[in-house]
């Protein structure tokens, strides 16, 4: 009998899922886009109380003067440069909020999308891992924000309890303001890094749960290895540093991501690799499909 090889992180694993497209929140934004960590911002306008008030109508058959007896006829009407002026100015700014208002209402709100991708390298903390993810993908039983809040907050906090075994991490932020831009940009991630898994043995995309047995048999290797990504759509715009660099870094990053409201996010997955308890990530497998990933100083 031919001897089993050692699978190389085949199996994989996902939990998560998003809003439709055509969904919006109760929370307004400026109009902008970006491809990376952008930390400035731009103070939201809020439109909805502006008001303008015109002339009463006159009614019909009344005179603009009018005359009685020992009363005389009333000046007549007129503006001075300055109220020509200033009431030239004031409807061009009406024009211009107008404008503004179904810019925004054309464009939608922004939403950003972050991936943060961590590696972790240590026997007994890799299975400790893979076992808190697997339980979080069995305990997700809807799609929705509040959901979506339970699986980021779980996974961040399990991330936190072996962060001194992250070796490497890398992040990438995305804001846009185009409704449905963020969603496309979200799913084309989601399906990148599945891809990435020969098989999927355990998934819960928006409460639907899969699971199968691993066909692959292994020869009895140690795994010290894994690759844990993780990706958030949430209204507004998330400020964090611009790459991690080191430890520290990592650490303002998931505590920032693990403070969004439930009422902002959007959409939340998580995937990993490898999923089964017998799978193997070899160090020339992770540095293949994860080149993006740097070292932590």
């Amino acid at each position: 009998a031919a001897t089993p090889q050692a699978a190389l992180a085949l199996s994989g694993g996902s939990c998560g899922g998003c809003d439709d497209s055509s969904s919006s929140s109760s929370s307004s934004s400026s109009s902008s886009s970006s491809s990376s960590c952008d930390d400035s911002t731009t103070d939201s306008i809020d439109w909805s109380s502006t008001s303008f008030s015109s002339k009463p109508k006159k009614k019909e058959g009344a005179e603009a003067t009018h005359e009685s007896v020992g009363t005389p006829a009333a000046p007549p009407f007129g503006l001075s440069s300055d109220q020509w002026f200033w009431g030239t100015f004031a409807l061009g700014s009406a024009g211009v909020v107008a404008l503004f208002v179904a810019l925004q209402k054309l464009l939608g709100e922004k939403t950003a999308v972050v991936k943060l991708q961590v590696a972790l390298r240590d026997t007994a903390m890799v299975k400790s891992l893979q076992k808190d993810l697997n339980s979080i993908a069995e305990r997700v039983e809807g799609s929705n924000r509040w959901w979506y809040k339970f699986i980021l907050t779980e996974t961040m906090y399990s991330l936190r309890r072996h962060q001194h075994c992250c070796i490497s991490s890398c992040l990438s932020v995305v804001t846009t303001n185009i409704e449905g831009s963020w969603k496309e940009h979200f799913d084309r991630i989601s399906a990148e890094e599945r891809s990435k898994f020969d098989e999927e043995t355990l998934s819960n995309s928006n409460g639907v749960k899969q699971k199968k047995t691993y066909s692959m048999k292994t020869d009895g290797s140690r795994n010290e290895y894994i690759v844990v990504t993780i990706l958030v759509a949430a209204n507004g715009t998330i400020n964090l540093p611009v790459a991690i660099k080191s430890p520290a870094d990592l650490e303002e990053v998931v505590a920032r991501l693990n403070s969004t409201p439930a009422s902002e996010l959007r959409g939340v997955r998580v995937m990993w690799t490898p999923q089964d308890a017998d799978d193997v990530l070899s160090e020339e497998r992770m540095r293949k499909d994860y080149p993006y990933l740097k070292p932590l100083a």
